[in-house]
């Protein structure tokens, strides 16, 4: 719970500094991009997350690692407060949040599609319309394979779950048969 307070105050943070929806994708990719670099570094992650090294190291070793990226001062400044505070381990978490928060900002509501297979073109479109209509504003779509659905569609927006799956259904089956 303290973590989801955490990544949606750095989240609303960087949201806040962006001034266009430019300028918010291009923050995020340059945050991407060094999230999979510092992925690809296990040592150099342990080293930045570790207890026993003083953040003023930390933070300079961070620093002297975004120079030889092409990094915008946003990107820097921001992923320094997080190595500074101890926080850099919440970054993909933030990375996966700051679609979602911007939309909201945006008043777009923000879905996660789960399917068994993909959807076509036209079956997204009628989705799209439908929650549109349920809505009754703009709608992101994100879409996501789900190999233990056996059928039908999962949909989710935050909390809230639309389930439409044959895996929803027979669990709801069997709710109902061990209440008799």
């Amino acid at each position: 719970m303290r973590n989801q307070v955490l990544i949606r105050r750095y989240a609303q943070g960087l949201i806040n500094s962006a001034r266009t929806r430019e300028e918010f994708d291009s923050l995020c990719l340059e945050l991407s991009a060094f999230d999979k670099f510092l992925a690809s570094q296990p040592k150099l992650q342990d080293t930045l997350q570790s207890p026993f090294l003083p953040a003023t190291k930390k933070k300079e070793i961070a620093a002297q690692i975004l120079e030889r990226f092409s990094t915008g001062n946003k990107s820097k400044r921001f992923l320094l407060l997080l190595v500074e505070n101890g926080r850099l381990l919440l970054l993909p978490e933030i990375l996966e949040y700051l679609p979602v928060l911007w939309n909201e900002e945006q008043g777009i509501s923000t879905f996660e599609v789960s399917s068994v297979i993909p959807l076509n073109q036209d079956q997204k479109k009628r989705l799209e319309e439908k929650l549109v209509l349920l809505e009754q504003r703009p709608v992101a779509l994100s879409y996501k394979m789900d190999r233990s659905l056996i059928g039908g569609l999962s949909i989710r927006k935050g909390n809230i779950v639309y389930d439409a799956s044959i895996q929803g259904d027979l669990e709801r089956l069997k709710q109902k048969i061990a209440e008799e």
